[in-house]
């Protein structure tokens, strides 16, 4: 497989990691790998697959949380370890597929105290079990830093998965849910913003205890209405993006699954409500489209499991991303959260 827009072996090249960023890294590792023949899911989808030659495929995601990194403050470390399973589970519902096992490989400081780890066994545990799986083994190691490195498992039929390739222009673009909250959160923790009480203990949750599409994401696949599915952890500009090259379309967008906290948010410091639901992160929402004659039999599915479906707009032929507001488009830049660049 040859990597989009492959980057040249010349004195111009960039020599570190935080200068090409997260994707920039992952297409120069891929000029060094080979495909495996009739991968049912290709490279630069949410998860990895193997086929089980029986119309069946494995499915299996791998993620990491590294502690000075990637928990923000104020994080329990039963809510970090609860938080691994749901960004690996989040990824498999995202295609459609029940996780069905949860593997853990730690790294641990020896003057990390035994009682923090524990906590830690207990947020995996809460975190399968609350999405149907189990927590099957793992591996533990001295590290200078905690590093959770989780592994989730699930079978799915290879028919049915849904990938990020499959969108066409026209396909209806949607979401189950909306956006905001967790850039809000990260306004708090980070930038030290401030918010009333009860609003900011709203938006903290929002990441602290974080929620995976997975019922949604079966409800989808299994409707067949789906063309093209996304986790949205790092953000709906970049997933529209992502799902922009893997299908080779643009977005129209008619409007922005803003959260009503986020909106409230905003409206207190003068924010563009906009922004945040754009380019935060870590929502786990799913981001998908819909052949626009199937629109009823999607929203059904995701009827039966509590969630509505959120019409956002529609794929174009070209790959451009705008919003169209009164008539006027703007475009939706690409940003959004990426490892080694923030």
């Amino acid at each position: 497989m040859a990597p989009e827009n492959p980057m040249d072996h010349d004195e111009t090249m960039p020599k570190t990691v935080g200068e090409i960023g997260e994707r920039g890294l992952i297409e120069l590792m891929l000029r060094h790998i080979t495909p495996m023949p009739n991968m049912p899911i290709p490279f630069w989808d949410d998860v990895m697959a193997v086929s089980l030659g029986d119309g069946r495929a494995a499915v299996m995601n791998t993620d990491m949380l590294v502690w000075s990194t990637d928990i923000p403050p104020g994080m329990s470390h039963f809510q970090a370890a609860r938080k691994a399973v749901v960004m690996n589970f989040s990824d498999l519902g995202a295609k459609g597929v029940q996780p069905q096992a949860f593997l853990s490989s730690l790294g641990i400081p020896r003057d990390v105290r035994v009682d923090d780890v524990e906590e830690l066994a207990k947020g995996f545990e809460a975190g399968a079990r609350e999405y149907g799986g189990y927590v099957i083994g793992g591996d533990t190691n001295e590290a200078p830093d905690i590093i959770i490195s989780g592994v989730a498992f699930g079978v799915g039929e290879e028919n049915r998965l849904m990938k990020r390739k499959g969108t066409t222009p026209g396909d209806v673009l949607a979401a189950t849910g909306r956006f905001g909250d967790t850039a809000a959160a990260f306004k708090i923790l980070l930038e030290g913003v401030d918010a009333p009480d009860a609003l900011r203990e709203k938006l903290l949750a929002s990441v602290y205890t974080p929620n995976a599409r997975v019922r949604e994401g079966i409800a989808l696949g299994e409707s067949g209405a789906v063309t093209a599915s996304i986790d949205s952890s790092d953000g709906l500009a970049v997933s529209l993006y992502d799902l922009s090259r893997s299908s080779g379309v643009g977005f129209k967008l008619h409007t922005l699954p803003i959260s009503a906290m986020a909106e409230e948010f905003a409206g207190i410091h003068d924010m563009d409500p906009g922004k945040l639901a754009l380019y935060g992160g870590e929502e786990y929402e799913l981001v998908f489209t819909v052949k626009p004659s199937e629109m009823d039999m999607a929203r059904e599915a995701l009827r039966t499991v509590g969630c509505d479906l959120l019409e956002l707009g529609v794929a174009t032929s070209t790959r451009r991303m705008v919003l169209v507001e009164d008539g006027v488009e703007t475009l939706i830049k690409k940003g959004g959260w990426e490892h080694f660049t923030g």
